[in-house]
């Protein structure tokens, strides 16, 4: 087995445009689910994972984002005088450790794969995760946690994946696979929002993967893809004629938070499973409706 993944790759710099007008002044990963930001539920991920060090790809106006992990003495003492310990707890819960965070700017949105590629020096030669933030994975064990395993299991590179709802693969990165046994299965390709009735199977690419670090030496040289963009499936394409990938169908559900009804969806969710809140939000939903 190579060597143990460490550090986590979040692309966070996009627009957010499908949540604004929300997203205009606060970064769409730092909208709230319930009473924590997005951000916080996968960080909480990675580290379950035992991610050691998370690499934040930003863009101008998301200082917001090195700020909330950042300590904040003021309300850190406020609420300690007044002796309100559970909501201090809260707001401590996402600190890292000095040294275990880094922010790096994009500078231009020249797609996912360029920002993975704005990782390299920092990721340096080794395997890594990516996690794309706006997918919010309610799982246990928690969704990176399970592609690791996976990659323990059988190493070189794992893309997570998950069935497309009914009838709608082709609005998805299919994956193709050699065989269909279980959850975890080799890979022979993948294809971009195939026309209907082509797909090779029904599983897309849902948000996580872990990638040997040659991937940073295709997206140097990589040429723009769909929407102008570096696109980061082109180059895993790529470094499938050399190296193994597996899709692995992970055991959960998955959010997109950055649209508009995914975060309600998100919220409803995430509240329901709370003890606290549970019984709360039904009546609550059940008053609305």
């Amino acid at each position: 087995m190579g060597k143990r993944v460490r550090k986590a790759v979040l692309p966070v710099a996009g627009l957010g445009t499908r949540v604004l007008p929300g997203a205009k002044t606060t970064p769409k990963n730092l909208l709230n689910v319930v009473d924590r930001p997005i951000l916080s539920y996968v960080v909480e991920e990675a580290r379950a994972a035992g991610i050691e060090h998370i690499v934040f790809i930003v863009g101008r106006g998301q200082s917001a984002i090195e700020d909330y992990f950042d300590a904040s003495p003021e309300i850190e003492q406020a609420l300690a005088a007044k002796g309100k310990t559970d909501i201090l707890a809260d707001v401590r819960r996402d600190l890292p450790e000095p040294g275990q965070m880094s922010f790096v700017r994009q500078m231009a949105p020249l797609g996912l794969g360029h920002a993975i590629w704005c990782a390299r020096h920092i990721v340096g030669d080794e395997p890594f995760a990516v996690m794309l933030p706006d997918m919010l994975m309610a799982a246990d064990p928690p969704a990176l946690a399970q592609a690791v395993a996976a990659y323990e299991q059988v190493g070189g590179n794992v893309v997570v994946v998950e069935p497309a709802p009914e009838g709608e693969a082709h609005k998805y990165g299919i994956v193709a696979l050699d065989g269909r046994e279980g959850r975890l299965n080799r890979m022979t390709g993948m294809v971009e929002k195939p026309p209907p009735g082509t797909e090779p199977s029904n599983l897309f690419i849902s948000g996580r993967y872990i990638l040997q670090p040659e991937i940073f030496e295709i997206l140097e040289t990589q040429e723009r893809g769909a929407g102008g963009e570096i696109q980061l499936t082109d180059g895993m394409f790529k470094m499938m004629q050399t190296q193994a990938f597996h899709a692995l169908e992970y055991d959960g559900t998955t959010y997109d938070c950055g649209d508009k009804i995914g975060l309600l969806r998100a919220n409803l969710a995430f509240a329901l499973a709370r003890p606290d809140l549970a019984d709360a939000t039904r009546k609550a939903i059940a008053e609305l409706l």
